[in-house]
């Protein structure tokens, strides 16, 4: 279990002042000047050695997609962009991070903006997220006021502006070439891939796009070195990790923890436990509505990190947005109102997608009522394998696994409510 003193959000309940005067007292903003004369290099290496894997679901190392950045400039400016567009549904950790703790995020992007040779960082937040936006704002004013934005960053000698942009709520735009787009003013629509970010990303300039806890992470990584960092967890899955529990415990949070604890642990030590008692867990969808669920006699003993979620169980960390769900859920309902969300999302730029979220909604909504064939379920299956891996971004597999996930784990449940209503109309026939 991690200890407090290990903790890199000293504020995420909001118990103190979010001010910098605030952040400053509990160790940020303490020695960025000195973190940031050692150099790129330096920095980028240390990222390495931490171990530190892309906390906005995908897991990709951190450092290692800093490095694509070009070294010297062509000419053109380089930009960060940090994604606060957190709208997977279940996903609520990033909120945390920019209503009570903003200041990592934003010393954060100074360091990783100076790594990448970049004058200019955006923040691009979600839609729906008014009040975070607000303390957001006020924290990026308090650092221009007292020169750790702007010219001479922190006496960095580094020039560097950091801009916050709101989004108007539309999923697509988490995707990082769709939020690119959006950026720009343009419609919210994936760009195909090459060019990626690193060679040609907003305005056509070398870009890396990176998830809000990726980089409120960098400042303390850095100040307490890499391998504090990378002894948590299992090797290849390093760190502390924000976990966003949701659903039936009996005190859903979000919590810092060390990756690779295991799913007992965290649902006993910081929920108290799953509602009714562990008998009645009937499934948990671990890293956010994107990732297959699993059955719930197979994740107690589940480890909470990339590789064994998505290796033993087939399923993935993702966000770590952790929705539980008991015996009373009507679990495949629960798929169609996924299945339902992702069919509203698509961009409509695919024909996979745009047409074939649709039509697993509508086959879902019957087999939830009970009112398909048994062979329709194979056939719907064949459908995500067809939408899954044939689209520009991951929307399409994002609609597709957690019907996958239902198929694979529960088609037992899918069969009897079909027979259950075959028997209803055949007893109402003999009526």
């Amino acid at each position: 279990m991690l200890q407090d003193k290990d903790r890199i959000f000293t504020n995420l309940y909001g118990m103190h002042e979010r001010t910098l005067a605030g952040a400053k007292q509990r160790g940020h903003w303490d020695g960025t000047a000195g973190i940031i004369k050692k150099g790129r290099d330096w920095i980028i290496e240390q990222m390495k050695a931490s171990g530190l894997r892309g906390r906005g679901g995908a897991g990709f190392p951190t450092g290692l997609k800093w490095s694509f950045m070009p070294k010297e400039s062509d000419g053109r400016p380089a930009y960060l962009v940090i994604n606060a567009d957190e709208s997977e549904p279940g996903t609520c950790k990033d909120r945390e991070i920019m209503r009570h703790d903003p200041h990592t995020l934003i010393e954060g992007a100074l360091i990783a903006s100076f790594a990448m040779n970049a004058n200019t960082s955006y923040i691009y937040i979600r839609g729906e997220y008014i009040r975070e936006r607000e303390a957001l704002q006020a924290a990026i004013d308090e650092c221009y006021d007292a020169g750790l934005l702007g010219k001479n960053a922190a006496n960095s000698g580094w020039d560097f502006d950091l801009f916050l942009h709101h989004g108007a709520g539309a999923y697509i735009c988490g995707e990082e070439t769709a939020l690119l787009e959006s950026l720009e003013g343009k419609k919210g629509m994936p760009r195909m891939k090459p060019p990626f970010p690193a060679g040609a990303g907003l305005y056509g300039c070398p870009t890396t796009v990176n998830n809000v806890e990726s980089i409120a992470v960098v400042p303390t990584i850095l100040r307490r070195g890499p391998e504090w960092f990378a002894g948590f967890g299992r090797p290849n899955n390093s760190g502390t990790k924000l976990f966003g529990i949701s659903g039936h415990v009996n005190n859903p949070c979000v919590v810092e923890e060390a990756m690779s604890i295991s799913f007992e642990e965290l649902i006993d030590k910081h929920c108290g436990g799953i509602r009714g008692g562990w008998d009645n867990l009937k499934a948990v969808i671990p890293g956010g509505s994107s990732v297959p669920c699993v059955r719930g006699e197979n994740m107690r003993d589940a480890i909470m990190d990339f590789d064994y979620l998505r290796g033993e169980l087939g399923s993935g960390l993702g966000t770590a947005a952790v929705i539980v769900m008991d015996k009373q859920t009507d679990i495949i309902k629960a798929i169609w109102r996924l299945a339902k969300f992702y069919k509203h999302e698509s961009c409509g730029q695919c024909t996979p997608c745009r047409e074939g979220t649709g039509w697993m909604m509508r086959v879902m909504e019957r087999l939830m009522r009970g009112e398909a064939e048994v062979e329709e379920i194979d056939m719907l299956w064949d459908v995500t394998k067809q939408v899954e891996g044939h689209t520009i971004c991951a929307l399409g597999d994002a609609a597709a696994w957690p019907i996958q996930g239902l198929i694979r784990n529960f088609r037992d449940e899918i069969e009897d409510r079909i027979q259950v209503n075959k028997q209803g109309k055949a007893s109402i026939a003999a009526e």
